[in-house]
């Protein structure tokens, strides 16, 4: 991995090359900003590339900053309220599988709900599902989107066009909810974590 700096963009930017055939930025919740480019793609042209997209670049770096801010102005949740967000999830959830369940004709085991650091919620290959009680803390929609993308973990076991083929025709709201849980997720998970 090598850094490169881009006029426009502040900071230095991580380059990593691979087999891949396009060029992609992220910019992670700490404010890094990586560009993963072809092998033999030219220097020029990855720079002239990011040059060129260096307004959304700072777009996404000011959010993220923001992002930040807002962490630290929430407080961390402590033991009491993670076990009352807990079992209000244990009350809330397992009427939605059922649900929705109904809705896919699909069936499911065990409901297990965790405080997980990273995830949102799993299906095992035997049916049994997991649910963050973070959930709680987002809106009702995006809560039942995260429900219907496990449910239809018991149709496929993948994410192949099929998957999501079962996801939308269930919950067409899908993409919007998913865009929420990724501009938001992280702030109520480090709520957790307190970091």
């Amino acid at each position: 991995m090598e850094t490169i700096s881009v006029k426009g963009i502040p900071g230095e930017i991580s380059l990593l090359r691979s087999s891949r055939k396009s060029v992609t930025v992220t910019v992670d919740t700490e404010g890094r900003i990586t560009v993963r480019a072809p092998l033999r793609l030219p220097l020029r042209d990855i720079t002239a590339f990011l040059e060129r997209k260096a307004a959304r670049i700072c777009g996404m770096l000011e959010r993220q900053n923001g992002m930040r801010e807002q962490v630290k102005a929430l407080p961390p949740l402590d033991a009491a309220e993670l076990e009352r967000l807990a079992d209000q999830a244990v009350q809330v959830i397992p009427p939605k599988v059922r649900h929705f369940a109904e809705l896919l004709g699909v069936t499911y085991g065990r409901i297990t709900i965790r405080n997980q650091k990273t995830r949102w919620g799993s299906c095992t290959a035997e049916g049994n599902l997991n649910f963050n009680c973070l959930l709680m803390l987002a809106p009702e929609d995006v809560l039942d989107s995260v429900i219907v993308h496990e449910l239809c973990h018991r149709l496929e076991m993948n994410h192949s066009a099929r998957f999501y083929e079962a996801v939308y025709r269930v919950f067409p709201d899908y993409d919007r909810c998913q865009k929420w849980l990724k501009e938001n997720g992280t702030l109520l998970l480090r709520r957790m974590t307190g970091r």
